[in-house]
């Protein structure tokens, strides 16, 4: 069961219950413009959820410094957001709400703008490089087993020459 309303009416009663409040103290003049206000938001509501949406306009995001200043240490990049340094700004994209692809589309950077500063990229580089990370697998244990034949063959051919030895004295 739907009601159908009246927009101008609904306004002027809220307008009037508005006035007749003791606490309300207003001049003549600010009747028509409180008038009017409320007639707008009396539409904006029967307009629904739906309607706001279409009005709504995508909000424009003011960087705080350039792309070229951002990147302008290899030592931190600057934020977007809030202009401060980091080493790393994932973790301070997520607590704003944002993942890497859309702080790259809010603010209209490249798709390789880095989101890791770059010594600090070539420090964790180095680091997973030392302690094996990024090897193919089997490549430690084919050195290992290269190693184990070569040094076979050494004791093996020392072996080979002390028997020699014993058995040549032996002759």
């Amino acid at each position: 069961m739907t009601e159908s309303f009246n927009a101008v009416e609904l306004a002027a009663e809220l307008t009037a219950a508005w006035l007749a409040n003791p606490n309300t103290r207003t001049s003549a003049d600010d009747v028509p413009s409180f008038l009017l206000s409320m007639h707008a938001a009396v539409t904006k509501l029967a307009a629904g959820p739906d309607a706001e949406a279409d009005t709504e306009v995508a909000p424009s995001f003011e960087p705080a410094v350039s792309a070229r200043k951002s990147l302008a240490s290899p030592d931190h990049i600057i934020s977007m957001i809030d202009g401060k340094k980091y080493k790393t700004l994932r973790r301070h994209l997520s607590t704003n709400g944002l993942t890497p692809e859309e702080y790259r589309q809010r603010y209209n950077l490249r798709a390789d703008y880095p989101m890791v500063a770059a010594t600090y990229s070539e420090a964790r580089r180095a680091m997973a490089k030392t302690i094996g990370l990024g090897r193919k697998a089997g490549t430690k244990i084919e050195r290992t087993a290269d190693k184990a034949v070569k040094t076979a063959r050494k004791s093996g051919k020392a072996a080979i020459d002390a028997a020699k030895k014993t058995l040549g004295a032996e002759e």
